[in-house]
């Protein structure tokens, strides 16, 4: 079963949450120390917690403070979600209108479905430990500007260990989550699931899973807090199941508990500073410092302001596309060697002029400008005059790259990290922005081989983006897909095979702009088909042109004539109809 390993949790009766642990377990912090209604009024704006106040009755149930389930919202005479097609009520749902948790206490024996002796001595002892009658409050606030659903474990509460009327409160308070159309944050502290419950207790994962499976195609945001510590099922379905995970820095966060680990185990493994290396946990945040997080990711995950014409929040099923990304500027190119010094990376957002939805390119699609004598000639921030003068510019070392341009771009952004089976490729960022008050999820290659755990992290992003009805930018920038056998073992193919899918599939609009190297289909899976445009330093090549001499057999000397011979600069690639134009160059303030 997923471990509640003792002193992450509860031992055999529910002792002390805070037991010594054996001495082969890591070093970490102590766990959990703020209390989930402190932490919970800490980050809300007026938390309100689902059901009514309690009574004697309900308190004898094990119903208490904080019941959940429908039952009780009907008795304040408030709506109840039905759920979605689909969204049938199972053996452990509610099927006569009576609250779960209810008719879990109404049904259970005497300590519980396995008669574990002493199980209700200790559940007395953690309610009145702690005040609460189960491991988890659930409620809705104000987190910043957005109204939110949450679900707060108490680990003073049998260690935050899931039981089945835990189970009962997460089902509802996702249920009200998509009866609301809410964003849903879990704030995350257990050992696991409940032994005292055995089997009962660990089939509330497969409940848990779906109900955040049911939220998330509903299309609504969810974001998890590893608190410490995050260990069992609670950690593989609440926690690392979420769209964004953030983490408060030494907490414990792994599948496996502290007792039940391999005695020579790297301890780093199991913290949140692990998971975020691994690429599994997008951000470390001080508790300090989690309401403006959370405040910030749930602007830009329920879209940010609106446009006419688009709905504000989440999106529904039928609800319209929003409108897409608009195209950036490009960002102009320093000046040759010798003549002054570029700006510093960042400078160029400084005093930008607006960009229009659109930026007209430089020749209408077909009639692009043509080559001048000379190598780079024509009119400034035009077009380069030859296939080797575009491969220079496009590699050269001064040429802006995609931190720029997002700076430039978004008025503030965050990023998302990892492809989530293990992988960060620090060449690839993806994340959410906000671009004139409304967010945009962005895609950007950084001019480095773009490594398998690149092309899965897009691919998520994507995916993510889709699904929250949120526009996606994409900038394109490498020599090609990483080709070393550590690529190949880590899967090259299916990664850039997931990339293509996710664009394809999209049911956004995706905006590619091609900022530099465009080398082949490791750049290719970035780019929206249709809806892709160029800048004047950049290429887009089936081949580097080095490459294709040496399969040609040509002498090096012959590089250049291969590279004019191959098409490559950005108005053939508006001539052969594979970009719609050259964007502009901003001309600053």
């Amino acid at each position: 079963m997923s471990p509640m390993a003792p002193g992450d949790s509860a031992p055999d009766e529910g002792g002390d949450a805070g037991a010594p642990r054996d001495t082969h377990a890591p070093e970490r912090r102590g766990p959990s120390q703020t209390g989930a209604r402190a932490l919970l009024d800490r980050l809300t704006d007026g938390f309100r917690e689902f059901g009514p106040a309690p009574t004697p009755a309900c308190a004898t149930a094990g119903g208490g403070r904080g019941q959940g389930g429908e039952a009780a919202w009907r008795a304040a005479g408030e709506p109840v979600d039905e759920g979605p097609v689909g969204d049938e009520p199972s053996a452990l749902q509610p099927t006569n209108g009576e609250s779960t948790d209810a008719q879990s206490a109404a049904r259970e024996p005497v300590d519980g479905p396995l008669g574990w002796p002493g199980y209700d001595r200790a559940r007395a002892r953690a309610r009145e430990r702690t005040g609460e009658d189960e491991s988890v409050v659930c409620g809705t606030g104000r987190i910043g500007g957005t109204e939110t659903v949450l679900v707060c474990f108490e680990f003073g509460y049998l260690g935050g260990s899931l039981g089945q009327r835990t189970g009962d409160r997460v089902e509802a308070a996702h249920r009200r989550a998509r009866q609301l159309r809410l964003p849903v944050v879990t704030l995350v502290a257990t050992g696991g699931s409940r032994m005292q419950e055995g089997m009962r207790a660990l089939v509330q994962l497969q409940r848990v899973a779906r109900q955040t499976a049911l939220t998330r195609a509903a299309g609504l945001p969810q974001l998890a807090v590893v608190r410490d510590p995050t260990t069992g099922g609670g950690w593989a379905t609440l926690a690392a199941g979420a769209d964004v995970v953030l983490g408060l820095p030494g907490a414990q966060a792994a599948f496996a508990g502290s007792r039940v680990r391999p005695r020579d185990a790297d301890p780093a493994a199991y913290t949140v500073e692990g998971q975020h290396a691994a690429g599994h946990l997008d951000h470390i945040v001080p508790e300090a410092g989690l309401a403006p997080v959370l405040a910030h990711w749930l602007t830009l995950l329920t879209g940010g302001g609106a446009r006419p014409g688009d709905s504000a929040g989440p999106r529904g099923a039928g609800t319209s596309p929003p409108e897409p990304a608009p195209v950036p500027y490009a960002l102009p190119a320093p000046p040759p060697r010798g003549t002054r010094a570029a700006p510093p990376a960042g400078e160029e957002r400084a005093g930008a002029r607006p960009r229009p939805d659109t930026p007209e390119p430089v020749g209408p699609r077909g009639t692009a400008s043509e080559p001048q004598a000379g190598p780079d000639a024509g009119r400034p921030g035009g077009p380069p005059g030859s296939g080797p003068a575009a491969v220079a510019r496009a590699r050269a070392a001064e040429r802006p790259r995609a931190p720029a341009y997002l700076d430039a771009y978004f008025s503030s952004r965050t990023e998302i990290r990892g492809d989530r089976c293990g992988g960060v490729d620090p060449g690839v960022v993806c994340g959410f922005g906000l671009h004139e008050g409304r967010a945009v999820a962005y895609a950007a290659q950084c001019g480095t081989p773009t490594r398998p755990a690149g092309y899965r992290t897009a691919a998520r992003l994507v995916r993510l983006a889709s699904r929250l009805g949120v526009p996606v930018l994409t900038l394109i920038d490498t020599p090609g897909a990483a080709n070393g056998p550590d690529d190949e073992r880590a899967g090259a193919g299916p990664a850039i095979a997931e990339v293509f899918g996710a664009l394809a599939e999209a049911a956004v609009p995706v905006t590619s702009l091609l900022i530099g190297e465009g080398g082949s289909g490791g750049a290719l899976a970035l780019a929206a088909p249709g809806r892709l445009w160029v800048t004047p330093d950049s290429y887009f090549s089936v081949i580097a042109p080095e490459l294709a001499a040496a399969i040609l057999k040509r002498a090096p000397d012959r590089v250049p004539e291969t590279a004019d011979a191959l098409r490559l600069r950005p108005q053939d690639a508006v001539d052969l109809g594979v970009a719609r134009g050259i964007v502009q160059v901003s001309d600053g303030p």
